[in-house]
């Protein structure tokens, strides 16, 4: 079965000397595996190898029995070359589709990630991005996408009110914030200062509105802090490692 559909590239490896294995998001097939026979020739159909964050339509083929598709014809629309620029704007980036890649199954169509990631990316590539910022709303968006983004309003443990002093806690294990009361009994926790609530906070306002871009919500009216982005980006990832059994490896370069 043959589809065209816009995509992005979350991961490229050499398979020859002229080919490549190719992980694709795409809009409405979610995560492919494709192989690109003769991509790296400069008069491949794809006008030499793919590299990753490459966005734009895909035309690939899908056998029914589950095996690697195949890369057809790939039309580049943007390489997001204003991000590649910045090594810190690049690594949140490429935290970006290693987090997609690590969170969603392959087949699985997310159309609502898929914009996330394209709108992220774009954002990036504008000179003003505040790059904290939209790596913390990405990740937020993600884990609230996939369920995964845990009670943040009040104590997970007991239902109380957290507060808003220097003992707030937030534990994976249990799937939240953690009052004072409750925290001393759970091992695995995190604490949280007054930036990183302050910053959750912003987040979950901005999230409630209706038709909320990352555009919208990081723009210079929404940001977040550089000090509230650093605290909620810590505590996410650290969130993220513990649901994916591992921590990403961009974590040690985009994480601040």
């Amino acid at each position: 079965m043959r589809h065209r559909q816009p995509a992005i590239c979350i991961r490229a490896i050499d398979y020859s000397e002229t080919s490549q294995v190719l992980r694709f998001f795409t809009r409405d097939t979610g995560v492919v595996p494709l192989l690109a026979k003769g991509s790296k020739r400069p008069r491949s159909s794809t006008g030499g190898a793919l590299d990753l964050l490459c966005e734009g339509q895909l035309v690939f083929s899908q056998p029914p029995s589950g095996a690697m598709g195949a890369l057809i014809e790939f039309t580049e629309t943007t390489s997001h070359m204003a991000l590649r620029s910045d090594a810190r704007r690049l690594n949140a980036a490429l935290y970006m589709i290693e987090l997609i890649g690590a969170m969603l199954a392959e087949a699985d169509p997310h159309p609502e990630a898929f914009d996330l990631l394209h709108n992220a990316l774009e954002r990036l590539g504008e000179g003003d991005a505040p790059t904290g910022a939209v790596l913390a709303y990405f990740q937020w968006r993600m884990l609230r996408h996939s369920g995964l983004l845990g009670q943040l309003r009040r104590c997970a443990a007991c239902g109380g009110d957290v507060g808003r002093g220097g003992n707030v806690y937030f534990s994976a294990d249990q799937g939240g914030l953690l009052c004072p009361a409750c925290e001393g009994a759970c091992v695995e926790k995190f604490r949280l200062n007054a930036a990183t609530l302050t910053g959750l906070a912003t987040l979950a306002a901005a999230q409630g509105r209706a038709r909320t871009t990352i555009k919208d919500t990081m723009g210079t009216k929404e940001t977040l802090t550089d000090n509230q982005a650093t605290g909620v980006n810590r505590l996410l990832d650290y969130h993220i490692a513990y649901q994916l059994g591992k921590p990403l490896k961009m974590t040690r370069h985009a994480i601040r």
